[in-house]
């Protein structure tokens, strides 16, 4: 999914940079002193979609739970966990310092709203009757990045870059991932995957910028990958099948810098 709509990206990217040069016809560079400055301020705006990296536990040792239905009851044990990454977006700042000629020493802080989900596919001992549960896990992110920035020398008033570092991630809605009220006992099937607050991440990505009259635009892939086990661990064969939840975050980001 990510990579049909990065195809887009770069072919939009394209587009715009040839109706640049074709209006520039290379006789005007915008923002000639643009990278002299020592500091530059921006704001971003961004579309992301973001998942988990899951580590269940041994497939022997996935927990089982009495479902009934039509008033009898039969046992049922997880056979599957499966992630499935939803749609996000962010607002943020940009301070952007200047290192040497072609390195920036950037900071972006944001706030940013997820979704993902987890799906649970059960059956009983002989195959013949499986449930399927999805747990949808809504996130409210403040980001806070320390990133370089290696940059392209500018050819016109286009220049390309890619840009790596790491940050914190405070998760405000942490608290509130349960959707039922707990009943307690290895069979909450109502309740929500429920996640820690804090993670730390790395990330990598690339970039262009086109140099216009009175800003710079620009445009970035990036991908956030977190370090920390994020499960909740409770008495639940949601949690109990899992091992390790960790955060996985792709963004496009448009941003711009005065």
């Amino acid at each position: 999914m990510v990579l049909n709509w990065y195809k887009y990206i770069v072919v939009f990217i394209t587009l715009i940079n040839v109706s640049f040069a074709q209006q520039n016809d290379g006789y005007s560079v915008n923002l000639p002193r643009y990278y002299n400055r020592q500091l530059n301020f921006g704001f971003t705006i961004a579309y992301n979609q973001t998942d988990f990296r899951l580590n269940t536990v041994k497939n022997s040792l996935f927990p089982d739970t009495v479902i009934k239905s039509n008033n009898v009851d039969t046992r049922y044990r997880i056979r599957s966990i499966y992630t499935r990454p939803g749609p996000g977006f962010a607002i943020g700042l940009v301070t952007d310092f200047r290192i040497f000629d072609y390195m920036r020493l950037r900071t972006t802080p944001s706030i940013s709203f997820a979704s993902r989900k987890i799906e649970y596919f059960l059956s009983n001992a002989t195959r013949d009757s499986s449930k399927y549960f999805e747990k949808t896990v809504e996130s409210t992110f403040l980001i806070f990045p320390i990133e370089i920035k290696v940059q392209s020398k500018r050819l016109g008033n286009f220049s390309a870059y890619v840009i790596g570092g790491g940050g914190y991630m405070l998760d405000l809605a942490s608290r509130k991932k349960a959707a039922g009220v707990a009943s307690g006992g290895a069979n909450q099937l109502d309740d929500n995957v429920k996640l820690k607050r804090d993670d730390y991440y790395y990330s990598g990505g690339a970039g262009v910028d086109f140099y216009l009259m009175y800003f710079k635009l620009g445009f970035e892939l990036k991908l956030h990958m977190g370090t920390k086990n994020l499960l909740q661990k409770e008495n639940s064969i949601f949690t109990n099948s899992l091992d390790k939840v960790r955060s996985r975050m792709v963004t496009f980001t448009v941003t711009f810098e005065g």
